[in-house]
C-alpha cells in the first residue's frame, strides 16, 4: 500500500518473512555445529560455507538499517529516539558476535577439532541470544512505528539495498531461504516484487539450485 502521514499504514511485513530466516537458521547452526565429528573437515566446510551465507545476509539486512531506517525514524519520531538508538546498540551487539565468529569458522573449517566446535557453536549460541532479543523488539516497536512514519517507496529501498549489499550468486539460495516459509499469500507478494524473468528463473534454475 502508499502511504500518507495519518491515514494509510505501509506494508512493512516482508520484514517478518525475512526474520524468520534468521530465527531458523540461527536456531539450527549450533545444533548442527556441535553434531560434525571429530577431523570431519569436508562436512565443517560444507557448515561453515553456508554460516557465512547467512551472516553476510544478517549484516547486509542491518546495515540497510542503518543507513536507511535509523535515520528517518530519528528524524520523524523524535519522542521514541530512545528506542531508535536501542536498536542501534543492539545491532553493535550483534555485529560484535558476528566479528567473533568469522576467525573461529576459518580455524573450524581446517580442522574440526572438538575445543573449536565448541568455540563456533557457541559463538552461535550467543549471537543468537542478542539476535532474537533485537527482533522481539522490533517486530514489536519498531514496525508499527515505521508502517505509520516510513512511505513504501522509502521501505521498498531496504529491500533494494539489501540487494546490492548481497552477492549475485547467494542470491537464489538466499531467497530462497525467505520464501521456504512463506505463506502462499506472502511468497505470491515477495515474488510479485521481482522482474518476470527473474519470477521464472526462481521456479526453474534457481529452484534447482
Amino acid at each position: 500500500m502508499t502511504q500518507t502521514a495519518d491515514t494509510t499504514l505501509t506494508d512493512v511485513h516482508d520484514m517478518v518473512v525475512v526474520h524468520r530466516v534468521f530465527r531458523r537458521e540461527f536456531r539450527l547452526l549450533p545444533q548442527l555445529v556441535r553434531e560434525v565429528a571429530p577431523g570431519d573437515t569436508a562436512r565443517a566446510a560444507v557448515l561453515a560455507g553456508w554460516s557465512r551465507m547467512v551472516l553476510e545476509g544478517l549484516h547486509g539486512h542491518h546495515t540497510s538499517e542503518d543507513e536507511l531506517l535509523w535515520p528517518k525514524l530519528l528524524e520523524r519520531c523524535s519522542p521514541d529516539a530512545e528506542l531508535v538508538h536501542r536498536m542501534e546498540t543492539q545491532h553493535e551487539r550483534v555485529h560484535d558476535a558476528l566479528e567473533r565468529i568469522g576467525p573461529a569458522l576459518d580455524r573450524w573449517e581446517a580442522e574440526a577439532r572438538p575445543a573449536v566446535t565448541e568455540e563456533v557453536a557457541a559463538g552461535f549460541d550467543d549471537l543468537r541470544t542478542a539476535l532474537l532479543e533485537h527482533l522481539d523488539e522490533e517486530e514489536r516497536e519498531i514496525l508499527p512505528m515505521a508502517a505509520r512514519h516510513v512511505t513504501q517507496a522509502e521501505w521498498d529501498e531496504l529491500g533494494d539495498h539489501g540487494l546490492k549489499e548481497t552477492r549475485k550468486r547467494d542470491l537464489p539460495i538466499l531467497f530462497g531461504a525467505v520464501l521456504e516459509e512463506a505463506t502462499p499469500e506472502e511468497r505470491a507478494h515477495m515474488l510479485g516484487k521481482v522482474p518476470l524473468p527473474v519470477r521464472i528463473l526462481m521456479r526453474t534454475v534457481f529452484a534447482r539450485k
